[in-house]
């Protein structure tokens, strides 16, 4: 069975990347979408299981002792991580799965799944990104300038990825991340076993019949 692919997706806050990969699944209802856990609270709307799981700092540093995580990293002051068991499993059965997770993350997962496939989301700019950040009215004046603190760095890291997409249209990003996800659909090295069952199945061809 052809194996699954790995789509990660990361950019700073504000960047617009949880809209871009909610309106990605939308369009694309066949590929799993990973669920990361986190120790920070929910937001308003969010609910257990649905865009995090929320759980306890201890229980969290538990999974990380016992090795249940793929990745994890402490953001802010809180913890991200994603998984392990379920990735595997989904991978394995030929789904394809999209993690959205912080650049930290991400970089350890570029050493365990080098072949995934990694997508940075930019902003068009440092001050549109100010300017989407105090439009969530969710954060202080405090946070923000911390958040735009990390984003000239978070955007540096960029350069590790295999794609960026400048969000400066959600359905131009959404577009983009569509056509890169074909594109590594038809890379020859995620073809092999078809090339290979082509030339075994050669022995059905009538010779000396021209084309």
């Amino acid at each position: 069975m052809k194996k699954g692919c790995l789509i990660v997706v990361s950019g700073p806050s504000g960047a617009g990347k949880g809209t871009v990969c909610g309106d990605f699944l939308r369009a694309h209802p066949e590929i799993s979408y990973s669920i990361s856990a986190t120790t920070r609270a929910p937001r308003d709307k969010e609910t257990d299981g649905v865009e995090y799981y929320f759980l306890e700092r201890s229980e969290f540093e538990r999974m990380i002792r016992d090795g249940e995580l793929l990745e994890w990293a402490e953001v802010y002051g809180n913890y991200y991580g994603t998984p392990l068991k379920k990735i595997e499993e989904r991978l394995s059965q030929g789904q394809d799965i999209l993690l959205e997770i912080d650049t930290q993350g991400a970089l350890n997962v570029m050493k365990r799944f080098p072949d995934g496939v990694f997508v940075f989301i930019l902003p068009p700019s440092l001050s549109e990104l100010e300017k989407r950040l105090r439009g969530r009215g969710t954060d202080t004046d405090e946070v923000i300038a911390r958040r735009l603190s990390a984003a000239a760095g978070e955007i540096a890291v960029a350069k590790e990825y295999t794609y960026t997409v400048v969000n400066d249209s959600v359905e131009d990003a959404v577009r983009t991340l569509s056509a890169i996800v074909a594109a590594e659909h038809a890379r020859t090295s995620n073809n092999l076993d078809t090339i290979d069952g082509i030339i075994r199945n050669k022995s059905g061809i009538s010779e000396g019949k021209e084309a």
